[in-house]
């Protein structure tokens, strides 16, 4: 398709867009002179405190005579660890994702009746989406990127709502809970209109079932055939429950604070959370992963030569291979040190589920560059905290094995994290507290004005 509105970066912009850029530069040396936290972490990867929640905790440090040192990473939602609530509802093979929501929402888990009554206003919500919306918002401008497409969407439905600018609680948590429902559709049905106009694909449109889960759904809409393994739709819960919520300070939740200090509606709020979650180093962390384990199996020939992945990785951190960012895509992350809870717990399904897809090698290869990247890493830099692989290092595995296609990964882990959003932006809601206006020092020296003739 042809896009009309690009044009092609002329000298004049290239000229000063290098003006640009050269009055925009800060030496980074002064951040440590003025004491300024980069990312409003330290060295050790300790946060700003910008507030208070009750919603979840992350834990990558203990404290031992007096002493914070690092120890395996922990993850709570409302106060309960994340490992025994997947391992809870995992053991008694039911879905988890209706039930964590709840826990996120409404500060405890639900009984039998509480949850069937949830799940029901969820599935009601689902099929919701407003007349003709498909055909006249998704269908009318498609777009590659899905998470364009999302914040499009939910950009759109503010035109629908006649309480769209109401903050009170229980409009808000209305907005919330039809939102949570309906971002599953919008991302899917964006991409098969994608694949229909860019690439074209058939194009087909699945109605939600009422008697599937929030995972089932998801696969029930995407794939052509609308059906799925037992295994593959308890995964996608499993990943879903793990994405869900992050704590305060990760990056599109405290957008989420941000922008709901403000005032603004729910929809102007979510939309922001989408543009921050689109990002690389964010939300679209495991595409990177992905494509950078399959240049990595396309250079290292043998992939159980320790060596030639060290070198390979060598490569990465010295921009000589793949994006040339310099980083090792998956690896790391702002608070975890030992471990990432969320990692270890999806890796222990990943193993099973890459043995019954015939995909066990390539696990095997997952887990030495796991094991090999923060050696690689600890010979260029002074590791602080410690380093490990983060969720994103596996989920983007899980979903290639899932067969969900490429353009949806950023998009799953948004359907996700709605939840997260919704109950960070009904926290900040009820709360009632000051805009969130952080100081920003001015390092600018003070210049005379000089009249046009003169300069």
């Amino acid at each position: 398709m042809s896009n009309q509105y690009y044009s092609e970066i002329t000298p004049d912009i290239l000229n000063l867009s290098k003006q640009c850029t050269s009055v925009s530069y800060i030496d980074p040396v002064l951040y440590t002179k003025y004491d300024v936290k980069r990312g409003l972490r330290d060295l050790n990867g300790k946060g700003v405190t910008a507030g208070l929640t009750e919603i979840s905790a992350v834990m990558a440090k203990k404290n031992v005579d007096g002493k914070e040192i690092p120890c395996d990473g922990q993850l709570f939602y409302r106060g309960q660890n994340v490992e025994k609530l997947v391992w809870g509802f995992a053991r008694e093979g039911r879905f988890g994702y209706e039930e964590i929501a709840y826990l996120l929402l409404f500060g405890s888990l639900p009984d039998e009746k509480q949850l069937k009554n949830f799940s029901v206003i969820l599935s009601n919500y689902r099929t919701q989406l407003p007349t003709h919306f498909v055909r006249d918002i998704i269908m009318n401008a498609p777009s590659q990127d899905m998470m364009n497409v999302l914040a499009r969407g939910v950009l759109t439905l503010y035109a629908y709502d006649d309480q769209a600018d109401d903050i009170s609680i229980p409009n808000v948590l209305r907005q919330c809970l039809q939102l949570i429902s309906m971002l599953p559709l919008i991302s899917v049905f964006g991409y098969q209109t994608y694949q229909h106009y860019y690439n074209g694909k058939s194009l087909y449109i699945h109605t939600p079932q009422p008697e599937l889960s929030f995972a089932e759904n998801i696969l029930h809409l995407l794939r052509k055939d609308g059906k799925y393994t037992d295994l593959e739709a308890h995964l996608l819960d499993i990943a879903l429950v793990l994405h869900m919520e992050h704590g305060g300070g990760n990056n599109s939740t405290f957008t989420t604070h941000v922008v709901s200090s403000s005032g603004t509606d729910t929809y102007s709020s979510f939309a922001a959370s989408l543009g921050s979650l689109k990002g690389p180093r964010h939300g679209g962390a495991n595409i990177k992963v992905i494509k950078m384990m399959a240049d990595l199996q396309e250079q290292v020939h043998d992939w159980k030569d320790e060596d030639e992945i060290r070198k390979y990785l060598r490569a990465v951190l010295n921009r000589d291979a793949f994006d040339h960012s310099g980083l090792i895509y998956g690896i790391g992350h702002a608070v975890y040190s030992l471990s990432d809870p969320r990692a270890v717990i999806l890796k222990s399904f990943v193993e099973r589920l890459s043995q019954e897809k015939g995909r066990a090698e390539e696990f095997h290869l997952y887990n030495l560059v796991e094991r090999l990247a923060p050696e690689v890493i600890s010979e260029k830099a002074t590791i602080y905290k410690g380093v490990s692989a983060n969720v994103d290092f596996y989920s983007g595995f899980v979903y290639s094995m899932l067969n969900l296609p490429l353009e949806l990964y950023t998009p799953i882990f948004a359907i996700a994290r709605t939840v997260g959003w919704s109950a960070h932006r009904i926290e900040e809601l009820a709360n009632n507290g000051k805009i969130i206006r952080p100081a920003y020092l001015s390092i600018s020296k003070e210049q005379e004005y000089t009249p046009l003739k003169n300069r």
